[in-house]
């Protein structure tokens, strides 16, 4: 049976609650391969909560549902302060991108406590600020940013990523509502060692099985390439 649109895929699948230091319980799923330890661990980080971003999103959902099993890959999803979704409503309010630096501190330090291997920081718009911001200050092997918008990072923040030796892996979409691919190339010019992805054809939400296919192929080739290509039919 082909893989696509919202199907499961075989893994362990655990509901956690993360405890931020100043005091909040956040919700989150851990997907795990199934019969294998996992190779590497993808933290993610969700699109904005004001305009309905939460760790259901489909690109972080679809993430959480074939990669453990396609590629050996740990999937951590939570909702951030004042974000709900079908899994439960974290505590606390959005604040901006600003308190919830706890919230990627919180995740970190699940990781942490698991012995997760490979730690990646995967952002999705709003979560591209986040991983810009604070994710120098955890123990992770790069970031991968898709449609960033670069609204509430600053210049200096983007540049600081420049004396970091961890990979910074950006894809753009061609048709991005707010970051298309010539703007990008010339505001992560301050990254020498940036990996500039543009997408032919890519939005911002990357709707449809196509787009789907290609960021997950792209996370996949970042963080364990020895996977691809990935398997597109699995047993009913």
């Amino acid at each position: 049976m082909e893989i696509r649109g919202p199907r499961e895929l075989p893994a362990r699948r655990e509901r956690i609650a993360l405890r931020t230091d100043d005091g909040l319980r956040l919700v989150g799923e851990l997907a795990l391969p199934a019969d294998v330890p996992p190779v590497a661990t993808l933290v993610t980080l969700h699109p904005l909560p004001t305009a309905g971003g939460f760790m259901d999103s489909h690109i972080l959902r679809k993430a959480a549902s074939r990669l453990p099993a396609q590629a050996d890959l740990a999937v951590l999803r939570f909702n951030t302060r004042g974000t709900s979704s079908r899994h439960g409503a974290s505590e606390g309010a959005f604040d901006g991108g600003r308190a919830e630096r706890h919230d990627v501190a919180a995740a970190m330090d699940l990781v942490r406590e698991r012995a997760l291997p490979r730690p990646w920081l995967v952002g999705w718009s709003f979560g591209t600020e986040l991983a810009l911001k604070y994710g120098r200050e955890h123990d992770i092997e790069g970031v991968i940013l898709l449609s960033p918008p670069l609204h509430r990072t600053t210049p200096e923040e983007v540049a600081a990523w420049a004396e970091d030796r961890r990979r910074v892996v950006v894809l753009v979409p061609e048709l991005d509502d707010y970051l298309r691919p010539d703007e990008a190339a010339e505001r992560f010019r301050a990254i020498p060692g940036a990996e500039l992805i543009a997408v032919a054809g890519g939005r911002h939400l990357w709707v449809g099985e196509t787009q789907t296919r290609r960021v997950l192929d792209e996370i996949v080739r970042a963080v364990h390439p020895e996977a691809l290509p990935l398997r597109m039919d699995w047993p009913a």
